[in-house]
């Protein structure tokens, strides 16, 4: 009989991000055992401290990735609609999963009301109806809070401490697993902690830069 271990691993996401959405509802192919710690983070921290630009300001690029994750949650039989608008604010929904304890069901919740169903939470009349489906009567209290607003940016700086430079990234110990696309590799790495030691993968995590890109 397998004997399945406690893994704890550490999932970083904003709710802005759809290839977030898309992970979470892949969550559950993770390997038994598996314990997931859902830490709200701030993407626009992470772009500016690694200095890039988000998908949705590359004019090309977000035409891209609207079709793509359409595409993507098609294919993956996921209920997809795009809210009206985006990029939108998500600071509130961060705020307010940490709020209520991130728990599972909350952060699923808050993802299917934006993305299946096509809302934008930093719309009044939207954000009222998200806490009324989640039945919180002072959401605005509880979201002003300042060790609420103190554990998202801790929760930001920790992911830039590990190296997290996207969402959504599985972290398992130190090993990172960045986007949508990586679930598998993640979901392996968690069923054998040895499935990256072959000499290929260590040399390509130790590959010699070529050329440097002047700035």
């Amino acid at each position: 009989m397998r004997i399945v271990k406690l893994m704890v691993v550490q999932w970083y996401f904003d709710f802005i991000s759809p290839y977030a959405y898309l992970q979470s509802e892949r969550l559950d192919k993770l390997p038994a055992g598996t314990q997931i710690e859902f830490k709200p983070v701030l993407f626009a921290a992470l772009l500016n401290h690694w200095g890039q630009k988000g998908p949705a300001e590359i004019p090309s690029k977000r035409r891209f990735t609207y079709r793509d994750v359409l595409w993507i949650a098609r294919r993956d039989s996921i209920d997809l609609r795009m809210p009206p608008a985006h990029p939108f604010n998500p600071l509130s929904v961060l705020r307010l999963a940490i709020a209520l304890g991130c728990a599972s069901d909350v952060v699923h919740t808050i993802f299917r009301f934006t993305w299946a169903e096509g809302n934008r939470p930093d719309d009044p009349e939207s954000w009222d109806k998200l806490i009324e489906r989640l039945g919180v009567r002072d959401a605005g209290e509880r979201i002003a809070q300042t060790e609420v607003k103190s554990k998202l940016r801790t929760n930001t700086e920790e992911a830039i401490s590990s190296g997290v430079f996207g969402v959504p990234t599985i972290v398992v110990g130190k090993e990172l697993f960045w986007g949508y696309d990586m679930t598998g590799m993640a979901a392996a790495f968690i069923d054998d902690p040895h499935a990256l030691d072959d000499a290929e993968m260590q040399r390509a995590r130790t590959l010699p830069i070529g050329v440097e890109r002047p700035r």
